[in-house]
């Protein structure tokens, strides 16, 4: 029995990277020259590139594919892969080509760029930061209430009614108002996450919650471990986590979501995630350093493309058994990636 689910695993994976080869365009490496003047050369003339640490094994392995397609291509690279805090900031500085991250840019790092350049950066997502739930890795940003409660799932718009305030319809404050039963339905929701001030809280908000302001019984704790065990103890609780082990914790559950009511409830699977079908995407980021109307660096551009094409995905679809977990972009969105470097 379980040869034949891991085979039908296998054999559906394949399925979902041949139909991305057979959706991504052609990649046709175009000839590039960097001149000496570029900021972001180092002073031994390599391409500097910094960026999440999590990027690290990939970030050699599409160096070594650019090398590979561009045979002409005269310069190696230097990679500086020490976390996404640093990604923007050398950005910023002109001393990174492009900044490799697996979370959106902060509001912080958003406002410094902006402030220095009187525009954002461009963001290129080329594909998902992790999945889950998986046995000690990490989950992409999510929803967590109790092992015992017997809820079914949620719609995105009642998510943003518990953790918000001003949702049409008004705040959903006790259990019993999404049908729940039995000891659940007189009480009242505990609602736990992060420091409202987190650049992750705040970009889960903006991203996901409409920006609204978080419920005044939102209980913050210092650490992704204190909000798991806070669920863990409360049966009442619901959190939001960002790249968490779902495994960590038997009394922590990740709960199914759904788009809207009736559609039906999915968790950030593999094929979900691959699919775009989960309602909180969590993207792999490039962000460039672009002014609106201008011309794309052409090395830049040219990097982008490798990325998203057949080669570059199959780089990032290797990393699905990694501790990072990446899952390749889905097909229907490379297109759109594309265009973004016109």
């Amino acid at each position: 029995m379980f040869h034949k689910k891991s085979a039908a695993i296998a054999i559906l994976c394949a399925g979902i990277f041949a139909h991305a080869q057979n959706s991504i365009p052609a990649y046709q490496p175009t000839v590039i020259t960097i001149p000496d003047s570029a900021s972001y050369l180092t002073r031994d003339g390599q391409v500097q590139i910094v960026g999440n640490d999590g990027w690290e094994e990939m970030m050699v392995k599409f160096d070594a594919l650019f090398l590979k397609t561009h045979p002409d291509f005269k310069r190696q690279f230097h990679t500086v892969m020490k976390g996404s805090s640093v990604a923007i900031p050398a950005l910023q500085t002109g001393v990174s080509a492009l900044s490799p991250m697996a979370r959106t840019m902060w509001e912080d790092d958003r406002f410094a760029f902006h402030r220095l350049h009187g525009y954002d950066p461009l963001d290129i997502h080329i594909g998902y930061a992790a999945f889950g739930p998986r046995t000690g890795k990490k989950s992409p940003p999510w929803v967590y209430i109790n092992a015992k409660n017997p809820l079914a799932g949620l719609a995105v718009e009642q998510i943003r009614q518990i953790f918000t305030d001003g949702a049409p319809g008004g705040t959903i404050t006790r259990w019993s108002q999404l049908g729940v039963k039995g000891p659940w339905a007189n009480r009242t929701i505990h609602v736990y996450g992060l420091d409202q001030g987190s650049g992750g809280t705040l970009a889960f908000r903006s991203q996901f919650l409409e920006d609204r302001t978080f419920t005044r019984g939102y209980e913050a704790l210092p650490k992704p471990a204190d909000i798991g065990q806070a669920i863990a103890d409360d049966p009442y609780g619901i959190a939001l986590l960002g790249f968490f082990d779902a495994s960590a914790n038997p009394n922590v559950k990740p709960l199914p979501v759904s788009l809207e009511k009736g559609s039906a409830f999915l968790l950030p699977t593999y094929e979900n995630v691959a699919a775009e079908r989960t309602p909180f995407p969590a993207y792999l980021h490039i962000y460039v350093n672009r002014e609106p109307g201008k011309p794309m660096d052409l090395f830049v551009k040219e990097y982008i493309r490798m990325l998203l094409s057949d080669q570059g995905q199959a780089i990032i679809a290797a990393q699905r058994e990694t501790d990072e977990g990446y899952v390749p972009l889905s097909p229907d969105r490379i297109a759109a990636e594309l265009k973004k470097l016109d």
